[in-house]
Parts: C-alpha cells; sequence; structure tokens
C-alpha cells in the first residue's frame, strides 16, 4: 500500500531529524558567522540535486545575511569548465581562479565519491582553504576522508540526504537572520 511507503519515509526522516548532531551543525554556524564579520567569501558546491541546494543557500545567505556567497551552478560556466578542464576537474578549476586563502567552501555530495568534490577537496587541502562537506551513505567515503569538518548523514537514501543536507543548511541561514 502507497500510504505505508510515505508513513515509513516519514519516520525515518524524523529519525534523522532527532538524531541530528546539532554540535556539528552549530560549528559549521560559528564558522559561517566568522565569515560574515571578516567579509571573506564562501563558495558552495554540489551536483544535481545539490547544486540546488547550493543555489538556495549561497541566495539567502546573499539575501538574508548580506555574506558574500557564490555557488557556480550557471550551467554555461559548468559546461564550459566541465568541456575545458573535464568534468571531474571544474569545481578545482572554478576554485583555482575565484578562490582565496581566508575564503571558505562547502562540498555537498550525497555519496560523498564524486570525483569532481574529491578532486576539489584535494586541492582546497593543498591550498589551505578551510572547507567543510556534508555527505551521506558510507561514513567512510572518499570526501569525508579528506574533510576535516564534515557533517555525515546517516542514510542510503538519495532524497532523504538531500532533504537533510538543505534542512541543515537552511537552518543555519534562520539562525544567522535572528543576528543581524
Amino acid at each position: 500500500m502507497t500510504k505505508n511507503f510515505f508513513i515509513k519515509n516519514s519516520e525515518t526522516l524524523k529519525n534523522l531529524i532527532l538524531s541530528l548532531d546539532y554540535k556539528k551543525i552549530d560549528d559549521l554556524y560559528v564558522k559561517i558567522k566568522k565569515l560574515k564579520k571578516s567579509k571573506n567569501k564562501i563558495f558552495v558546491f554540489g551536483n544535481g540535486a545539490g547544486a540546488s541546494i547550493a543555489s538556495h543557500f549561497s541566495n539567502d545567505l546573499c539575501n538574508t545575511s548580506n555574506i558574500k556567497a557564490f555557488s557556480f551552478d550557471n550551467s554555461a560556466h559548468l559546461t564550459c569548465f566541465a568541456n575545458d578542464y573535464g568534468y571531474e576537474n571544474w569545481i578545482k578549476k572554478t576554485l583555482e581562479i575565484y578562490a582565496q586563502k581566508k575564503d571558505f567552501v562547502i562540498l555537498i555530495s550525497a555519496s560523498g565519491n564524486s570525483q569532481n568534490m574529491v578532486n576539489a577537496a584535494k586541492y582546497l587541502n593543498r591550498k589551505k582553504i578551510g572547507f567543510y562537506s556534508l555527505t551521506g551513505f558510507k561514513e567512510k567515503n572518499k570526501l569525508n576522508k579528506l574533510s576535516r569538518n564534515h557533517y555525515w548523514i546517516n542514510s542510503n537514501s538519495y532524497n532523504l540526504v538531500e532533504i537533510l543536507q538543505l534542512y541543515i543548511l537552511l537552518m543555519i541561514v534562520d539562525k544567522l537572520k535572528k543576528i543581524n
């Protein structure tokens, strides 16, 4: 029965929300709040639904908190850089051009194994640019292994992971709005 599927899925989502590590979320909030004070930029990247999450979060940061946030989800930019440098390198190349040492990057990946995110994380570590990743699926995914700061969502469902990634980031936006 369809109703049972929705009930079960809703219960799973509720349990994931109740199990969130709010200390880790607050740590990300504090990093973003410091960016607001320092006037540095934040870059947010994702693939597929993660790109729409990155775009939404970046726009909200700019609009409600006056933080310089960029998502680079424009199809012209993405296809140009993917064509010229390979899809696995388009984020890294974007960061090479735009990011500076005191900027901050958020990488959003459901699996944590997307090669473009992994290559970006390796570049950020080499250049000592701070970043945070939000992932799901296997806890020991490639991106988590490269990230000193990360949030892992204990689910193998793309939709549940992505819902929680958006929820976490938009809770931070709401908390930032309260300090304005």
